[in-house]
């Protein structure tokens, strides 16, 4: 199995930064593409940002020009540099990862516990 843990969630001001950390353990035997995803009291999850294993990305439009995806393959790790916040963006953000534990096993999504961002104004 895949574990994810994330890092980096706190408070902080409007306009302020913060960097999310999402380390992948346990049995991995490739992993796709990783996203990070965020869910605000009352609100759906929504997709934040995507990136596959090549490196292509995707945002959602409401931190288009703000946030970054990025992601180190070698240590099974992905990151996610938000700057610019506001207090909209405040929510329990969490990482998935698409993998395979084995070679013969299909591929899963796997979510990390989830880390709270808190933007204050």
């Amino acid at each position: 199995q895949v574990q994810l843990v994330e890092s980096g969630g706190g408070l902080v001001q409007a306009g302020g930064s913060l960097r999310l950390s999402c380390a992948a353990s346990g049995r991995i035997f490739i992993i796709n593409a990783m996203a990070w995803y965020r869910q605000a009291p009352g609100k759906q999850r929504e997709l934040v940002a995507h990136i596959t294993s090549g490196g292509s990305t995707i945002y959602g439009d409401s931190v288009k020009g703000r946030f970054t995806i990025s992601r180190d393959n070698a240590k099974n790790t992905v990151y996610l540099q938000m700057n610019i916040l506001k207090p909209e963006d405040t929510a329990v953000y969490y990482c998935n990862a698409l993998a395979q534990d084995l070679p013969t096993s299909l591929f899963k999504n796997y979510w990390g516990q989830g880390t709270q961002v808190t933007v204050s104004s």
